[in-house]
């Protein structure tokens, strides 16, 4: 239905009368800083959104154009511009009412037409699962947030005004929704550094996951704040008396624990109710960031500081923006007090994160910039990650990761301040300065002093510099270590990628072996019969039908015969096997695997066997399950050793016969270290008394690398014999 006018009679006759009390509320709030053209452009959208919602109702019973207001209202006391209250109030009408998105463009604006088609879910696609429509719409409002950051704020207001009206839902559903609220939006909301938003989000789902444990702790932290009132009227009072004579003009306001930050310390610590309940915290707001640093002199000439507690958060700001400084004081009745200082601009940046922005904005045309910029950046970052990710449920995950940080500061060598998620690693840096840095990383040197590998974890303050090498390439085991979704992502993509290459490469390879045996190629069959093959089969692209090739999925042999069939070509009844082995290099991380039943190692002769689903594994030709193998030779591919390889590494299985006695695990592991090669994994198990049997798995390069291993650990004392398993 689209509405092209707005005269106050299209308004439902349930609402014409009087304009319920909502609304009025809303308008008044609004009045105090928006121009009175926009607050009339915001009374004309409810116009259009209630007769749009007209007739529907909330599972309350109170009319569906009620949840729309008091999604304004909230986005309204946080002085949000016309443009977005206005997209508030409209914002369920794309999804749930006939209203259009060019409906909505054509009377309010392109801009607030797209904030709206941004917040709309995706309930009218089809998913295979109620997860994977999450984790989409999930994406679709990232992707949104980018174009326009005000699309989240509605949606976080949305989902606040749900969650203050979930009594009305199912209990199942009620814990459904909290817990996404929980894990996701809350999250959000922190990492934009809206701590309004998450305090309350947070309170909510809590009460609503666990009932018990919210009344429980609610009642214990009423009961904690009688009891500590005289504290907190003393130290007030202290704090206030040192502060005036300082000539510091600040507010003072006493912090208390929320339920949920008291239930969240309690399992971070381990700690009890109490434990947690002991500690008082207060916030002083002040004018300029110098007075800031007056005042910490102030309190801690009052009372004695914990060193180790003190951060600095307006020199090196958290990364959603927030800047304070948080200490912690010894009181006069021997417990902890946390203080907060700040102005009163980082003040209303800490309450409203990027929201700030518009505030700011309105009411002095400047951005606030912190919040606003590093907001940006962080969803620029997660953009890139959406566009890598393979799913949306693997965006889901990335992105979950980056939500939860515990941050570690580092300096770049221009003196630049990076921020990382606690235990993130060198590797992770680099791939934080940009992809290529991070596919190119070696190494790296902390403070101009130490060189350390990619998996060195750094801490606060160090300066890092990454060594990169054109040689170099993400490697399967970085997965192992990196901790950020930004490098997890960038490695497997690029893995994702070079492993479909190498997939075409040794399919192209095996293809051609076996149209060799008959007598033709690729070349000879054509081009035309090849594309008729491939549509027969249901690909697009010979790669496709290389790459299944490699995998395992199609028999070379047979499909050589089959493109063949349609050729008009004379050809052989039966299909010698192929006289050219297929050179490897160990390198072929993707689509080759070594068997763990005999290990090969470069040097060895070997044999290849298409395995469904795995690709070519690579057997040694003494391998004891080589006579099973061979049951299926249709299967098994020539294959050698090309010479020139790289240094890779295979590992290897040994078993070390030794003298029963005091230090010989590590004569024989200290034998084996010195041989250049790592040790992966050690067992040791005694035979009797006076023997014992030592089982390691270690690292060599090819068989010559190995034989001298075991020739050196035959001259070890103590050593009896040494055998290759």
């Amino acid at each position: 239905m689209a509405i092209t006018t707005l005269d106050p009679a299209n308004v439902p006759a349930a609402l014409d009368a009087d304009l319920p009390p909502p609304l009025l509320e809303l308008e008044t709030v609004v009045s105090g800083y928006l121009r009175p053209e926009e607050v009339e452009q915001v009374h004309q959208a409810f116009i259009v959104g209630a007769r749009a919602h007209d007739g529907q109702v909330r599972r309350s019973g109170e009319p569906y154009i009620f949840h729309p207001v008091a999604v304004a209202r909230i986005l309204a006391d946080m002085a949000m511009d016309s443009q977005t209250i206005i997209a508030a109030l409209l914002h369920d009408t794309i999804e749930d009412t006939e209203l259009t998105h060019e409906a909505v463009a054509e009377e309010f604006g392109s801009v607030v037409g797209d904030i709206v088609e941004g917040v709309t879910k995706l309930d009218k696609m089809q998913f295979s699962n109620q997860q994977e429509a999450a984790a989409e719409s999930f994406r679709k409002m990232i992707l949104a947030m980018a174009r326009d950051i005000r699309v989240i704020l509605i949606k976080l207001a949305d989902r606040l005004h749900n969650m203050r009206t979930i009594g009305f839902m199912r209990p199942d559903k009620q814990k459904r929704i909290a817990r996404e609220t929980l894990d996701i939006y809350a999250a959000i909301a922190q990492r934009l550094g809206i701590d309004a938003f998450k305090r309350e989000l947070q309170e909510l789902s809590f009460s609503a996951l666990h009932p018990m444990r919210y009344r429980v702790i609610k009642s214990h932290a009423s009961a904690a704040m009688g009891r500590n009132e005289e504290r907190f009227s003393t130290i007030e009072a202290a704090l206030r008396t040192r502060l005036d004579a300082a000539r510091i003009d600040c507010s003072i306001e006493g912090r208390v624990k929320s339920p949920y930050s008291i239930y969240d310390k309690m399992k971070r610590k381990g700690a009890g109710v109490r434990d947690v309940l002991d500690l008082i915290g207060f916030r002083i707001v002040v004018d300029t960031v110098q007075e800031c640093y007056l005042a910490l002199g102030v309190v801690h000439n009052l009372y004695k500081p914990r060193t180790s507690r003190f951060k600095d958060y307006i020199a090196i700001p958290k990364n959603n923006g927030y800047q304070s400084l948080h200490t912690v004081l010894v009181g006069p009745f021997g417990d902890s007090i946390e203080i907060q200082i700040r102005t009163r601009e980082m003040d209303t940046v800490a309450e409203r994160g990027i929201a700030a922005h518009w505030v700011y904005k309105l009411a002095e045309n400047r951005d606030s910039g912190r919040a606003g910029a590093r907001a940006r950046e962080w969803l620029f970052g997660v953009l890139d990650m959406q566009q890598k990710a393979g799913s949306s449920m693997d965006f889901l995950e990335h992105v979950k990761v980056d939500l939860f940080p515990d941050e570690v500061y580092v300096f770049t060598p221009d003196g630049e301040i990076r921020s990382m998620p606690k235990h993130a690693t060198v590797l992770d840096f680099a791939y934080a300065v940009h992809t290529d840095v991070g596919n190119r990383a070696v190494r790296a040197w902390i403070d101009k002093t130490r060189l350390v590998p990619l998996r060195y974890r750094p801490k606060s303050g160090e300066t890092i510099k990454v060594i990169t090498s054109q040689s170099s390439n993400p490697r399967p085991n970085w997965l192992e270590f990196v901790v950020t979704a930004r490098a997890r992502t960038a490695i497997r993509h690029y893995l994702k990628n070079l492993g479909h290459e190498e997939a075409v490469r040794i399919g192209h390879l095996m293809l051609d072996g076996a149209l060799a045996d008959l007598g033709t190629s690729l070349d000879t069959i054509g081009e035309s019969r090849v594309d008729e093959y491939l549509e027969g089969i249901k690909l697009k692209r010979l790669e496709e039908l290389l790459a299944d090739v490699a995998l395992g999925n199609r028999m070379p042999r047979v499909v050589a015969q089959q493109l063949l069939e349609g050729s008009g070509g004379d050809h052989p009844d039966t299909l010698p096997v192929s006289r050219e082995s297929l050179l490897l290099t160990g390198e072929e991380d993707h689509v080759v695997t070594y068997g763990v039943c005999c290990h090969p190692v470069a040097g060895d002769a070997i044999t290849g066997y298409l395995s469904a689903g795995k690709g070519l594994v690579v057997h040694r030709k003494v391998c004891r399950n080589l006579k099973e193998l061979r049951k299926h030779p249709e299967r098994l591919i020539d294959v050698a050793w090309q010479s020139g390889r790289s240094g890779t590494l295979f590992p290897v299985p040994l078993k070390v016969d030794v003298h029963n006695r005091p230090g010989v695990l590590a004569k024989v592991a200290s034998t084996i270290s010195g041989m250049d090669t790592n040790i992966e994994n050690v067992q040791n198990r005694e035979r009797d008394g006076e023997t014992s049997e030592l089982y390691f798995v270690i690292n060599v390069r090819d068989r010559k690398h190995l034989a001298r291993v075991i020739r050196r650990l035959r001259r070890t004392k103590d050593v009896i014999a040494v055998h290759r398993d």
